[in-house]
C-alpha cells in the first residue's frame, strides 16, 4: 500500500461545472505567458534601437571629421588631412559594428510571440482531443 487514500469519484455534472474555471485558468496563464514574451522581445528591440541611434550619432561625427579632412586637405599639402582621414575611418568602423549589432538585436526582437502561439495551438489541439497537454 502506498498510504494515499483514493480520491472520491465525482459526478459528471460536477466535472462539467468545473470546466469553465479550468478554461479561465488556462486563458489567464496563456495571457501571462504572452505578456512575458512580448516584454522580452520589446526589450531586445529597444536595445537594438538604442544601438542604431548610437551608430547614427557616431556617423554624424564621422561626417564632421571627413568634412574637416576635406577642408584641411585643400588648405595643406599632406599631414593634417591624413590624420583626419585615419580618425574618420576609425569612426566609420565603429559605426559599422554598432549597426551590425543593432540590426541583429532588432531581428531577435521582431519574430513575434512564437512560444505563446505554439502553446495556444497545443491547447486547442488538446481541447479538440487531437493531442495531449503537458
Amino acid at each position: 500500500m502506498t498510504g494515499v487514500p483514493p480520491r472520491p469519484k465525482r459526478s459528471l455534472f460536477s466535472l462539467i461545472a468545473d470546466l469553465p474555471g479550468y478554461f479561465m485558468d488556462l486563458v489567464r496563464s496563456e495571457i501571462e505567458q504572452l505578456k512575458k514574451e512580448l516584454v522580452t522581445r520589446l526589450a531586445q528591440a529597444g536595445i537594438g534601437i538604442g544601438l542604431l541611434l548610437a551608430a547614427a550619432t557616431v556617423l554624424f561625427f564621422a561626417l564632421a571629421v571627413f568634412i574637416t579632412a576635406a577642408i584641411l586637405g585643400l588648405s595643406e599639402v599632406l599631414a593634417p588631412w591624413a590624420a583626419a582621414l585615419i580618425v574618420g575611418g576609425g569612426l566609420l568602423v565603429i559605426t559599422a559594428i554598432l549597426v551590425a549589432i543593432g540590426l541583429a538585436s532588432l531581428k531577435r526582437g521582431s519574430q513575434g510571440p512564437t512560444e505563446s502561439i505554439d502553446s495556444i495551438k497545443k491547447d486547442v489541439r488538446a481541447i479538440q482531443g487531437i493531442g495531449k497537454r503537458d
